[in-house]
């Protein structure tokens, strides 16, 4: 089946939303910042054991109802053993925590052991949160590099703003919506730059090959033919991985919800940015079939 959906005309209405999102994104990241986890803030730890199966959605009920909202509770290897993790409560002795904890669900639920109480320190640090933010830009800069000796410096400017253009998007709806941004979710950002990447290069590397073989066509006329190409394979690719990432929203848990959520919205962002904004950019920076042309071999009529 041949498609002919003209994506290109809709280019300027997709640079518009891409602009409002990032705009939005940037200043909800500076105005309401990211919900750093305990991964990023650490806090107390407790271990508590019961004399009968619990679910860890009450415990997280009744502590919410305590003054605990952001509590972290998971099963530890049986329904009758919990482990709980709360940011630092200021104002209060953090030694102290355990006992009200265990007080609390001995008066929501029953008899609580308490088996383990301390204070655990952030598992990333401010100097590794910015090493971290370091990495991402070199990882940029040698994307850049990558896809300027494999394609040309239109492609590779293309293929690096999508990939900023993803990673701000997902950052800034988690600032907006006050979703909380621990180790998950930043594996889940790396794990977008990736998705994104191969995406971007595998559309980039039809178009180059139709403005090497297409000659008598507009550029926008070339690009739209290469995504049309392109189209089956992107989304069978991006809705079997939403597959998999539906099923971990639904039966994953607290634990991996966070980072099912943030790799759904950057497969989605992903997909939408090699078309809107890689394969729009190229249009942008006037790509022509001249800037794609394969070098005259040496002896050929064309290098006389």
């Amino acid at each position: 089946m041949n498609l002919n959906i003209d994506f290109m005309a809709n280019r300027h209405i997709a640079t518009v939303l891409s602009g409002i999102l990032l705009v939005a994104s940037v200043v909800a990241f500076v105005w309401l910042g990211v919900n750093r986890g305990l991964d990023f803030t650490g806090g107390v730890l407790v271990e508590l054991a019961f004399e009968e199966p619990v679910d860890p959605v009450m415990v997280r009920a009744i502590l919410a109802d305590d003054g605990y909202a952001n509590a972290v509770v998971q099963s530890l290897g049986s329904e009758r053993e919990v482990q709980v993790r709360v940011p630092p409560v200021p104002g209060i002795d953090q030694s102290n925590v355990g006992d009200n904890i265990q007080s609390s669900l001995v008066e929501g639920i029953g008899v609580a052991d308490l088996r383990r109480s301390e204070f655990v320190g952030p598992t990333v640090g401010e100097e590794l949160a910015e090493k971290g933010g370091l990495a991402l830009l070199v990882a940029l800069a040698m994307v850049l590099v990558y896809i300027m000796l494999r394609f040309t410096g239109k492609f590779a400017l293309g293929a690096v703003v999508a990939l900023v253009h993803d990673v701000i998007i997902v950052v800034g709806l988690f600032c907006m919506f006050g979703w909380t941004f621990n180790l998950p979710e930043l594996a889940a950002l790396l794990a977008v730059i990736g998705y994104s990447l191969n995406d971007t290069i595998v559309v980039s590397d039809r178009i180059r090959e139709n403005f090497r073989t297409i000659r008598r066509r507009k550029p926008v006329e070339i690009i739209n033919t290469s995504l049309n190409q392109m189209l089956g394979r992107t989304l069978v690719t991006s809705l079997t991985t939403l597959l998999v990432l539906l099923a971990l929203l639904l039966a994953g848990g607290e634990q991996i919800s966070g980072f099912a959520t943030a790799l759904t919205i950057g497969v989605v962002i992903g997909t939408y940015s090699s078309i809107y904004v890689a394969a729009n950019l190229l249009l942008m920076l006037n790509i022509q079939s001249e800037d794609l042309a394969l070098p005259a071999k040496e002896g050929s009529e064309d290098a006389i």
